[in-house]
């Protein structure tokens, strides 16, 4: 999936249903974390800035949300 398409995708979820994709995203990032600190050997290292960055689109998704809401009440 490009980024393009996920970034779409992400931006059709709920906020329950983004904050389970962090979720999921972070419990990968520290088993990959952890996988490495103990055999020195990932599979896939490049996946590890792909879980930060996702997870930083995630947040980003959420705060334009707050922000949006808080501007539509002013």
């Amino acid at each position: 999936m490009s980024r393009k398409q996920d970034l779409q995708r992400l931006r059709e979820l709920s906020e329950q249903e983004l904050l389970g994709e962090i979720k999921e995203a972070k419990s990968e990032l520290f088993n990959l974390r952890f996988q490495w600190s103990a055999t020195r050997q990932l599979s896939n290292p490049a996946r590890l800035g792909q879980l930060r960055k996702k997870i930083a689109r995630i947040h980003t998704i959420m705060q334009e949300r707050k922000t949006e809401g808080e501007a539509s009440h002013v």
